[in-house]
């Protein structure tokens, strides 16, 4: 009996050693160098809205990003290959420029510039897209007036000197993230709600 036991405890412990060293070498295999990027000059985010009176654009200035990725991303995502990583773009709502002293007003207040100083974009993950040039669908959480979101942007690359350059849009209807969208004028004019986010940035190391 006792030897049965002792049999069984060292199969046993045998069969743990093996899966421990299996999952070390699938760990080792997988892998690969992190590299850290930056955006560079040039990098653009702006936001174009309606309102009843006419169009316009607030421009968001002074991105701030971290940027994780393995080594050779720009070759792998141009070649329609996923590579791991982490995104993460934010800016200052008090850096959002409309281009008009009161309408650059009533936007940080809308968007609770006191209480959520920050917009933040975390990306999840993406899915390639087929094309020319390629693209994918990222997918991620944008957090804005203090709520984050789930959202899927399509964006599309292309190779500049060496870096990535990613542009792409979508639409957001800002009171689902609680957001009032501003009136000015006594409530004669009334800006629309839902705004197209646009964004040509350059990821480079």
């Amino acid at each position: 009996m006792r030897s049965h036991t002792g049999e069984l405890m060292m199969r046993v412990r045998v069969s743990h050693l093996t899966i421990a060293s299996a999952v070390l070498l699938l760990t080792a295999a997988s892998a690969s160098p992190v590299e850290r990027m930056t955006l560079g000059a040039g990098s653009r985010l702006w936001f174009d809205g309606t309102s009843t009176l006419r169009a316009w654009t607030c421009t968001a200035d002074k991105i701030a990003s971290t940027i994780d990725a393995e080594a050779g991303v720009v070759d792998a995502v141009l070649d329609g290959r996923q590579v791991a990583g982490r995104l993460e773009v934010e800016f200052p709502v008090a850096n959002l420029e409309c281009k008009n002293g009161t309408m650059n007003e009533h936007m940080r207040k809308a968007l609770k510039l006191t209480t959520h100083p920050k917009i933040t974009f975390n990306l999840s993950g993406y899915d390639l897209t087929k094309g020319t040039p390629p693209g994918a669908t990222a997918q991620g959480a944008l957090t804005m007036n203090g709520q984050s979101r789930p959202i899927a942007v399509p964006v599309q690359f292309v190779r500049a000197d060496g870096a990535l350059r990613v542009t792409g849009k979508v639409p957001l209807t800002m009171t689902e993230w609680g957001v009032r969208p501003p009136t000015l004028m006594m409530g004669t004019i009334r800006v629309g709600d839902v705004v197209t986010v646009q964004f040509n940035l350059l990821l480079q190391h």
